[in-house]
């Protein structure tokens, strides 16, 4: 696939499209599919196709601020690469959270509800459509999984072969700093910004982010700001987004593109979810939401197909949430087929663009969608 510079913020704003990925799909037959949520919203959907039409399907599923672009990222052997050559056909979902939509930054507000009633249910049925009875396995991480979560509680998504959830799940938990900022300095910075950058040449030097920026770079031992905002700081909550040596340089000069801005707005359903330690529901009193469950964890009953809830060890963002999610689905749930895998050594969103994370990470999801077939 074409590489293409990123476009400046005022071609994105106007842009209709989504930006390109960047990619090295050699080989592979790449299709990006106009497609709208249920609430008219434009997502992205790209299918990516290097065989036979029998392939069992896989639909990825990215977290808040990135893009399926940590999927397919060209310098290291990414998730794709290797569920093309073990025989499946990827599908990415770019939900209204990526950095890839032209909106990410200027288009209207929107709660994690609207991911899971619209975004993720209109996906699946899209592929549902193109792939028949074949069987369609979903891989999310972070905030892609937590809405996931939601949609499979609420019962809008059956019949899936099976799902590997990557950072947290039904019972997301923060760290005891990082829910103390989102509560004391959520509503400070709300009230005076609508989205955090990461791109600190964006912003420039005396802007009201510089702030941040600073400290976000006390006791960083890495010199690039992007670098100490996602890595010293995830957008200021405290948390760490990466174990830094997982990552190639290649990757670490591009992580102003892997992850954009996070909004503010979306923190009062963060903390929310954060103080009842589940995937909760935002709107009340709004029929069109009455679809999802009030709690997404007192209808996890719900869930029809195996799941493989992961986390690396060092997880600094949401600690040890997937294996609470284990130990309260095996007390509260035991019917269920859910399986949890601890990678030691990693953090968050290594598990996919570190770069090894072929070596250590990816047969694990490998192992367990091969079990489901």
């Amino acid at each position: 696939m074409a590489l293409r510079p990123t476009a400046s913020r005022a071609t994105t704003a106007r842009a209709t499209t989504l930006r390109p990925l960047h990619a090295r799909l050699d080989g592979a037959t790449v299709e990006e599919i106009a497609l709208r949520a249920g609430d008219g919203t434009r997502i992205g959907l790209t299918r990516v196709a290097g065989g036979a039409d029998d392939r069992p399907a896989v639909l990825l599923l990215h977290g808040h601020t990135a893009s399926s672009d940590m999927f397919v990222q060209p310098e290291t052997r990414n998730l794709v690469d290797v569920l093309l050559d073990e025989g499946y056909e990827p599908w990415l979902l770019d939900w209204r959270g990526s950095c890839r939509l032209p909106y990410n930054a200027t288009g209207r507000r929107y709660t994690y509800d609207d991911v899971a009633l619209y975004d993720i249910p209109e996906a699946v049925a899209r592929i549902r459509q193109r792939i028949g009875d074949r069987p369609l396995f979903v891989v999310a991480h972070c905030v892609g999984a937590m809405t996931l979560s939601m949609s499979m509680a609420a019962g809008l998504v059956p019949g899936l072969a099976g799902v590997v959830a990557q950072g947290a799940f039904l019972t997301p938990r923060f760290a005891g700093t990082t829910s103390l900022r989102i509560t004391l300095g959520g509503e400070l910075l709300r009230s005076r910004i609508d989205h955090i950058p990461v791109d600190f040449r964006t912003v420039g030097l005396w802007s009201k982010y510089t702030p941040l920026f600073a400290l976000a770079s006390r006791k960083a031992s890495c010199p690039d700001p992007t670098c100490q905002i996602l890595h010293n700081s995830a957008w200021g909550m405290g948390a760490s987004l990466y174990v830094h040596d997982h990552l190639s340089d290649a990757t670490h000069n591009r992580l102003a593109e892997l992850f954009g801005p996070a909004p503010t707005w979306i923190v009062p359903h963060l903390r929310r979810i954060d103080l009842a330690r589940s995937v909760v529901r935002w709107n009340h009193g709004d029929d069109r939401y009455k679809a999802l469950p009030e709690n997404a964890l007192d209808q996890a009953g719900r869930i029809d197909c195996p799941v493989l809830l992961m986390s690396g060890s060092e997880n600094a963002m949401w600690m040890d949430s997937q294996k609470l999610c284990h130990e309260v689905l095996a007390a509260r749930q035991p019917q269920l087929d859910v399986r949890y895998a601890e990678i030691p050594g990693y953090g968050h969103a290594d598990m996919f663009i570190g770069r090894a994370a072929a070596l250590d990470v990816f047969g694990h999801i490998l192992d367990f969608l091969g079990e489901q077939l």
